[in-house]
């Protein structure tokens, strides 16, 4: 039983010079060497044909019987990966052949390296590469599967050429290289977040999700535009009564300003959103998760406790007033009017947002033990 030494080639140079393929034999190996490294001096392909025969050495020393033999496809293409096929077939009928080893010099050889162990067992794959053209040919190939990829293509090479060519525009408009460079580094940084953080997914996500609201009637979309509306209207609020403290009050006055009269609106907003989703969940299933129904009574209790940590920092600061409740009357029973302020005021926000959130759990229990009874009395 012998060994097989296969050199394989994708390219013309050797079809031409060798006219008749398989090449087999040291001999005509040999010759080949001379012919391929007077046609192309500079070809890889020398080196492939040396090693082949490097190895019929070794294997011949360690008392294998080793054949060596070329093989060539003229081009990149499923009829020349097929033309290899049969050289190999050829090689493999007409002596008794037991392994391989196959030799290449480049990434194009290696993806045919599979057509030989289709037909027999390889042991292993030898691949040459120039000492000085090592990390020049493995630049060149991971570049060319970069630009084979349309997708890598649209999101680095696009962006690119987009910035390039708006530097001059920018430093014609605003006569400022530093001001071009300023705009364009911050336009890329925009874009590089944008893919980091995978805002475009997010909104394809979004947008995919809208449009089936709308063709299933979904109620979700509407309470998510109401909303939208709460919570600009919440920031716009929070924006306006935190201006005038922005040049006066410490930046943490400023925030809690800023938080005290946007929560309830960014609540109601969030409770607005939340109600439509669990709506929409019983009309499609008539049932609603735990998490669903647990949901508004979370972002209540977060709204409370924010709102009161806000106060508790205005007041402190002399922004708001204490909470005054008037005087009260209902039938025989009259309540006298207080005053609830600093500590008494904070702890009283929290309290009611534990409550609301502890309230929420037991909803959602209680209401997720009935959706199951309901299910099982269904499956019995």
């Amino acid at each position: 039983m012998s060994t097989l030494v296969v050199c394989i080639d994708r390219g013309e140079t050797v079809a031409d010079i060798a006219g008749e393929l398989p090449v087999v034999g040291e001999q005509a190996v040999r010759s080949l060497v001379t012919d391929v490294g007077l046609a192309d001096p500079e070809s890889s392909r020398v080196n492939c044909l040396l090693e082949g025969l490097r190895l019929a050495g070794e294997l011949r020393d360690s008392g294998a019987e080793p054949v060596v033999a070329v093989v060539s496809g003229v081009d990149d293409s499923v009829d020349a990966d097929r033309d290899l096929a049969r050289q190999i077939e050829r090689l493999l009928a007409d002596r008794s052949i037991e392994s391989a080893v196959v030799v290449t010099d480049s990434t194009a050889e290696e993806r045919v390296v599979h057509v030989v162990e289709s037909r027999v067992r390889v042991d292993a794959v030898s691949r040459v590469v120039v000492r000085q053209a090592r990390d020049l040919e493995s630049a060149y190939y991971l570049l060319k599967q970069f630009l084979a990829n349309e997708e890598l293509r649209q999101t680095v090479l696009v962006p690119i050429g987009v910035a390039l060519l708006a530097v001059p525009v920018l430093v014609v408009f605003a006569q400022s290289l530093r001001a071009a460079v300023a705009a364009v580094a911050a336009l890329t940084g925009l874009f590089v977040l944008y893919k980091g953080l995978g805002v475009d997914d997010a909104l394809a996500a979004l947008t995919g999700g809208v449009r089936d609201g709308l063709y299933t009637g979904r109620l979700s979309v509407v309470t998510g535009v109401i909303a939208g509306g709460f919570a600009l209207v919440g920031l716009v609020v929070g924006v306006i009564s935190a201006s005038p403290l922005a040049g006066e009050a410490s930046a943490l006055v400023t925030v809690m300003a800023f938080l005290f009269d946007s929560v309830p609106w960014l609540t109601a907003a969030g409770l607005t959103a939340s109600t439509g989703r669990a709506i929409d969940e019983w009309l499609h299933s008539s049932r609603v998760g735990n998490a669903t129904l647990n949901l508004p009574f979370v972002l209540a209790a977060v709204g409370l406790v924010v709102r009161g940590f806000g106060a508790y920092f205005l007041e402190r600061a002399g922004i708001i007033d204490p909470l005054r409740m008037p005087a009260t009357s209902l039938g025989v029973v009259s309540i006298r009017g207080f005053t609830i302020g600093g500590d008494a005021r904070l702890v009283a926000f929290v309290i009611a947002g534990v409550f609301v959130s502890l309230l929420g759990v037991v909803v959602a229990m209680r209401m997720g033990e009935s959706s199951a009874d309901e299910r099982t009395e269904s499956v019995d």
